[in-house]
């Protein structure tokens, strides 16, 4: 008998022999499968979770290496290791790293001894757990807003080796307002500030500065008798008032902060316009010099300073840079050295006139009598200024400077007295219309175009006056304006003002009056309605409240240093030096476009091309500037 071969088996058993088998692995892979979620979301939400939670909880940020790369550190002083540590958290709430309150009558007060909303100290620390993925890495923004990673050629873990890196990580909390604009107030002692506003006598030889620091600095109201103010928000303010007005304006500023590991920039709050005239007149020079050299001893000692040596810091002066360079240590040479020491070199010092051939000093706006308190206030006053009728065509309030052969002002008043569209208020002795702040606005409201050749110096206060009343400025030196505030004034100067050089009327007597006449009735339009449009950014906002939306000179000011102090550090993170840096060129650098690191030849090279000493600095400007602006003060206060 043949054995029968599976080949003979029936199709129909084979068929049902399968199929059997297939439904059982089926019903196996299901369970096994369903098992195996089960599992999977009970690892996910119970184990990992917790484990989550616990590693959240004990993380601990890591210590951070402060110690800056020595090629980019300052070589002007030498920076104690012991300062190399970061801001010890310990300190934060004592009273020295708290700034100070303002009374209304403008005394600074230590108090803050409650914590005010507009300081952030809840900022939270950076995520460790990211520190070596792109993200972590501080963002730039572009013009169109979108923000761009940068620093690329640096590892994460490098840059952790920066002290500074958590302040640049602070603008990639796209939910914090203040994220990248935080500031640090340091809590000077009162001998730095306080103490000189309640011996305010003793602040001029010839002006009681007293009522002048009343109101927070804004000094005593005037009264709109004649009609040419607003009903609120004008004040007597002395020229030289910054210092204290600054100060106060940022204790309301909104991004202060007592976590100093934040800060983009720190503030030093000591009123160094005030201190140096004290001691201008009958003094010796380390009398001059005590204070400043005081303040750097006490801020180089303490932890913020260590972090970049000072670069990171800033301070304001009322005062003209010519103050603050004294070029010797004789008894006879003028004001003090405070921008000379080396420690200062690192800082930048904020001053109405600064110097075109030092680098760590920057124009700010002379300050203006008027002080909103609030939009509306500017927004009306602009509005008032639109409308005017204008029935001078130019217009000087000045007095001639027959001391010095250089000065066009004498030619200047010949010309607006043989014009009759010109008008004339003349400065000099027994003159009380040019100090009246009633006149002064009056006239420049009624002019198209205001004259604004040098003064004792540079610059003066009444080109601010002149911009405040909508009238255009004119200018015959680009030092006065255009190389100053570059921070606050277009750097496209023909859409505000119009340049004639001193040259033009010094040797070529131009006349003003055809030169004005050559700009079309439209232009002029057009150009009061560009310089209308800056009031906003010129004046100083009432620093016992807030623009709700505008902003004022302190504000673009602040906003600028933070910009240095950011751009700087990127620039080290970066490995960026600028070792084409040529100090004595420092005005033409501020005028470079975005993106530009090297300045060449220029226009205005001969009107800065003067004999200089060795510290860069004209000497003819330095002392004897500074010198005739006091002369001028006592004359008008005689």
């Amino acid at each position: 008998m043949r054995r029968r071969t599976a080949s003979n088996v029936p199709s129909e058993q084979m068929e049902k022999g399968t199929v059997k088998n297939q439904n059982t692995r089926l019903c196996f892979l299901v369970t096994l499968s369903a098992f195996f979620w089960v599992l999977l979301l009970y690892f996910h939400f119970v184990v990992l979770g917790s484990s989550t939670v616990n590693d959240s909880v004990s993380l601990q940020p890591g210590p951070v290496n402060l110690d800056l790369n020595p090629s980019y550190l300052p070589d002007i002083h030498q920076i104690d290791s012991h300062l190399k540590t970061a801001p010890n958290r310990e300190n934060d709430n004592h009273p020295e790293s708290v700034p100070a309150h303002v009374t209304d009558a403008g005394q600074m007060d230590s108090g803050f001894t409650s914590k005010p909303s507009r300081f952030h100290d809840d900022h939270p620390a950076p995520n460790r757990e990211n520190d070596n993925h792109p993200e972590s890495v501080p963002a730039h923004v572009t013009d169109a807003g979108q923000i761009d990673s940068g620093f690329t050629s640096k590892p994460s873990r490098e840059m952790e080796n920066y002290p500074f890196i958590r302040a640049l990580r602070t603008v990639e909390n796209r939910s914090d307002p203040c994220g990248g604009r935080y500031i640090y107030v340091h809590d000077l002692p009162p001998r730095f500030n306080e103490d000189m506003l309640k011996k305010c006598r003793t602040l001029s030889l010839w002006t009681n500065m007293c009522k002048f620091t009343t109101n927070a600095g804004l000094g005593p109201p005037l009264e709109n008798i004649e009609g040419v103010f607003s009903d609120t928000g004008w004040y007597a303010t002395n020229q030289f008032a910054v210092d204290v007005i600054f100060s106060n304006r940022m204790k309301q500023y909104e991004c202060l902060t007592h976590d100093s590991s934040i800060a983009a920039a720190i503030f030093v709050p000591f009123y160094a316009g005030f201190d140096i005239a004290r001691y201008l007149w009958g003094y010796n020079i380390s009398t001059r010099d005590a204070a400043s050299l005081d303040l750097v001893d006490w801020l180089m000692k303490r932890p913020e300073w260590g972090i970049m040596g000072g670069r990171d810091h800033f301070l304001v002066a009322g005062r003209i840079t010519w103050d603050f360079r004294r070029l010797s240590d004789e008894e006879s040479d003028w004001g003090n050295k405070l921008l000379f020491l080396p420690a200062a070199k690192n800082m930048s010092m904020l001053v109405v006139e600064s110097s075109p051939w030092n680098a760590n000093d920057f124009g700010i706006p002379y300050p203006t009598y008027f002080h909103p308190a609030k939009d509306a206030d500017v927004f009306a006053w602009q509005d008032r200024m639109r409308k005017l009728e204008r029935k001078w065509l130019f217009s000087f309030a000045g007095a001639p400077r027959p001391g010095n052969p250089k000065s066009i002002r004498g030619k200047i008043i010949n010309q607006c007295k043989k014009s009759k569209v010109g008008k004339l208020l003349e400065c000099d002795f027994g003159e009380s219309k040019c100090h009246s702040p009633s006149s002064i606005m009056q006239m420049f409201q009624s002019s198209l175009f205001c004259l604004q050749p040098q003064g004792d110096s540079y610059t003066r206060r009444s080109a601010f006056d002149a911009m405040l009343a909508g009238c255009i400025p004119v200018f015959f030196h680009p030092g006065s304006a255009y190389t100053q505030y570059t921070w606050h004034l277009p750097k496209n100067y023909t859409n505000y003002s119009v340049f004639i050089p001193e040259d033009d009327i010094r040797k070529r007597n131009v006349s003003i009056e055809e030169r004005l006449l050559q700009i079309s009735s439209e232009q002029v339009k057009i150009m009061r309605e560009e310089v209308i449009s800056l009031i906003p950014r010129l004046v100083y906002a009432d620093p016992r409240s807030k623009l709700e939306t505008l902003e004022d000179a302190f504000d673009v000011a602040v906003e600028a240093v933070i910009d240095k102090v950011t751009k700087l550090r990127r620039d080290i993170i970066e490995g960026h030096t600028d070792e084409n840096f040529i100090e004595e060129n420092s005005w033409k650098y501020a005028l470079l476009e975005e993106g530009q690191r090297e300045v060449g030849p220029h226009e205005w090279d001969p009107f800065f091309s003067k004999p200089k000493d060795g510290n860069g600095d004209s000497a003819d400007l330095s002392a004897d500037a500074a010198k005739n602006s006091w002369k001028n003060e006592q004359r008008h206060q005689s």
